[in-house]
């Protein structure tokens, strides 16, 4: 029992006798520093060619094995107390700003990140600690570009990582008095650990400007240290409202050197994401947080030149926050890099948007709103020179492609489309930006009309549902576009009676378009009120008369390359849209809803508009068009379907319809079909051009003879759409046989 007793005893004195000794040895590495600047005179030797760097190596071993020796966890060991109460970092933080020697700044940086990623006591709840930390992080943001600056990110990423373990420090590191109180106020826990409150209570008792270190023995030697110390002017607990980790982040994020840049970007993206609810309030209200961020996307857009040729910058793809730099494979233009540095930004508000609290999103998207969207972009799309709305339209569809981010989405869509739900009426006033861009669609420029359809294009592909209703679906609901009474149709004659229509006169009978195309099916309708499919795709497939067709003539793909295609888009536009709980079929109509005049908005007024004119626009621009309907098409909304792709519904009165277009544009056809020499070779050789498979020679009637290729291939894409939304499995479909050479 005695010989176990002195075993213990032993081990207890062998245990405090190393305790002794290391406090003693960090004492006189860290005279030795003291002593450095009351013995030197040279003030050109580099800090790393003195004693300095070694013995800060082995201060912060000292601290290390110091804890790893301890017995009781979470006691702090004599050293680390002697760090803390006589304000060691606080010291060598002056003496960083002061830089002296030369390079004591870097050493400083280092010494901090080290001793807070090694020791493991929790230290930055310590006023001794994380006041220094704050100034320690303000003094590196004062030097942008600075040497330091590997330094700087290197402390910032370990203090993300402790505030990533422990969400409450980021109350102390961005100024914490400010948020404890807001805390207290709301009622939310503010304990400290137990060792820690006993330290802070200490540390309070100096509020204010830290005082000088009285260093043990050395009074003159203090006087001394303190001549090489820059008078200190700022009161870091008086009130300011910065936040030096999110400032010195954010310098960091526009460095130069890729690597530092990307490292900081991440720390933000950390910080941002493990905010509480206190701080991320604090990071919205009392930090320059958002502002910064928008400012710095404002000045990357600035820098770019004034004109960038669209097809550039739809070319420009694979820019990411993470890889900002243009791929060097690409073709070069001028502003190629200014462009990349400006989209990899704006995608890193967007990955931060989606990432962060919820708080600071929401925050940072109305400021991307506020700041670029309206106050930066907004006059560019407004602008009456052509370069200036085409260069800011590519650019915004090269955005609207990078975005993802619900917050940030939700804005673009209320700044372009407005907030408006109301079915729109033909004279109203729509928001002012989209009633611009509607009639950029019908621009005199045909390639601002093509830069704006890209836009709308790319803006129905984001999973927003507003889209959609604001371009479409508020002007569909109730089905007004159904004539009252009129019984449901039985088949494609009692839908299409040519002969009624102004377009098809008796001359135009004559001259040898006859209906003996349209297909002559048994009359099938599914429960649910909508055409068998098999009537549909075969209205479509044989809208356009034989004698305008050249697809067959040629080696191509045809129409079961499209319902392939088509699959694919309607899979994923079903994907994107499930989960906003669209019906399966139409509204029924209510005989007691008062009747109201039916308009089929601004968007597909323009749309039709543009579809009717086919036959007298350019390729390209026809080609924009149809893709734009082709996705609008392609939305399971049953309304959407009914509208666009159901040729026998009974319209209501001055009404039109895709498929009342596309008959009318078929009819002009015919009509000029006849003044056009040898048109069927015409037309067939103009396919090959297309195709590449003839010399692209100019051609008498060249602009009609490209408008029946495009229009021919948009019914095949219409009809492979209409069939895949309806695919053989689905118990909807009550299917007939189809005649032979028919769908």
């Amino acid at each position: 029992m005695l010989s176990r007793l002195g075993a213990l005893l032993q081990e207890a004195v062998g245990a405090r006798e190393p305790s002794i000794d290391l406090l003693q040895a960090f004492v006189e590495h860290w005279k030795g520093i003291t002593h450095y600047y009351i013995e030197s005179t040279d003030e050109n030797t580099p800090a790393k060619k003195t004693d300095i760097p070694w013995r800060l190596k082995q201060m912060l071993d000292i601290l290390v094995y110091e804890e790893q020796q301890q017995v009781a966890v979470g006691e702090a060991g004599p050293c680390l107390e002697y760090l803390l109460q006589h304000k060691i970092l606080e010291t060598l933080c002056t003496l960083g700003k002061a830089e002296f020697p030369p390079g004591m700044r870097q050493q400083v940086f280092q010494f901090f990140s080290k001793v807070l990623a090694q020791v493991q006591h929790p230290l930055l709840h310590y006023l001794s600690v994380h006041r220094p930390v704050q100034k320690l992080l303000r003094l590196g943001g004062t030097a942008p570009g600075s040497v330091t600056e590997k330094e700087e990110v290197q402390l910032t990423t370990v203090l993300c990582s402790k505030i990533q373990q422990d969400p409450e420090l980021l109350a102390y590191i961005l100024e914490g008095k400010k948020i404890v109180g807001r805390k207290k106020a709301c009622g939310e826990p503010t304990a400290l650990p137990k060792d820690t409150a006993s330290h802070r209570d200490k540390d309070c008792s100096h509020d204010g400007a830290p005082a000088r270190p009285q260093l043990d023995g050395e009074p003159c030697g203090a006087q001394a240290l303190n001549s090489h110390m820059p008078a200190e002017t700022e009161q870091l607990d008086g009130g300011t409202a910065e936040s030096n980790l999110i400032t010195s982040l954010l310098g960091l994020c526009q460095s130069k050197k890729s690597r530092v840049a990307l490292k900081a970007q991440e720390n933000l993206l950390l910080l941002v994401s493990v905010a509480s609810p206190a701080a991320a309030t604090y990071l919205v209200q009392s930090s320059p947080c958002c502002p910064a961020i928008v400012q710095h996307l404002c000045q990357l857009y600035r820098s770019m030149p004034v004109f960038l040729d669209p097809a550039d910058i739809a070319a420009l793809e694979g820019i990411s926050w993470r890889l900002p730099s243009a791929p060097s494979d690409e073709a070069s233009f001028p502003g190629k890099e200014a462009l990349a540095a400006f989209l990899g930004w704006f995608d890193y508000c967007d990955h931060l948007i989606t990432e962060a609290h919820t708080v600071v999103a929401d925050a940072l998207a109305k400021a991307v709103a506020e700041k670029f969207f309206v106050e930066t972009l907004q006059p560019q799309l407004l602008h009456v020179s052509e370069q200036s709305i085409l260069t800011s339209t590519a650019l915004l569809t090269a955005m609207l492609r990078q975005l993802h981010s619900p917050a940030l989405l939700r804005e673009a869509a209320a700044f372009l489309l407005g907030t408006d739900r109301q079915p729109e009426a033909p004279r109203d006033n729509p928001h002012a930006l989209y009633a611009h861009l509607i009639g950029h669609c019908d621009h005199l420029s045909d390639e601002i009309s093509i830069a704006t359809l890209r836009l709308f294009e790319e803006l129905l592909q984001k999973p927003h549902e507003g889209i959609i209703r604001s371009l479409v679906l508020r002007n569909l609901e109730g089905r007004p576009y159904v004539a009252w009474g009129s019984p449901e149709p039985e088949s494609y004659e009692d839908t299409l009676d040519l002969e009624e229509d102004p377009y098809f006169t008796d001359s135009f009978l004559d001259s040898g378009f006859q209906p003996r195309a349209k297909p002559r099916l048994v009359p099938a309708t599914s429960y649910d009120g909508k055409t068998a499919v098999t009537e549909i795709v075969n209205s479509f497939l044989c809208l356009v008369p034989e004698e305008a067709k050249t697809s067959a003539f040629l080696e191509e793909t045809g129409y079961d390359t499209y319902v392939h295609d088509a699959y694919g888009l309607f899979q994923e536009c079903s994907s994107r849209v499930a989960s906003w709980g669209w019906p399966l079929t139409p509204t029924p109509l209510d005989p007691h809803e008062p009747e109201r005049p039916f308009f089929e908005g601004h968007f597909l007024r323009v749309l039709f508009d543009r579809m009717s004119r086919i036959l007298d626009q350019p390729y390209s621009l026809n080609l924009q068009v149809t893709s734009v309907l082709s996705r609008l098409a392609l939305f399971p909304h049953p309304h959407i379907h009914e509208y666009l792709l159901d040729p026998y519904i009974s319209l209501a009165p001055g009404c039109r319809s895709l498929f009342s277009v596309l008959v009318r544009v078929i009819g002009d056809l015919m009509q000029r079909i006849q003044r056009v020499p040898q048109f069927p070779g015409k037309l067939l050789l103009v396919r090959k051009q297309l195709t590449g498979q003839a010399p692209g020679e100019q051609l008498d009637h060249q602009t009609l003879l490209q408008g029946v290729v495009v229009l021919e291939e948009f019914c095949k894409e219409l009809a492979a759409i209409a069939f895949v939304k309806f695919p053989p499995h689905d118990p909807r479909q009550n299917l007939s046989p189809a005649p032979e050479g028919q769908v």
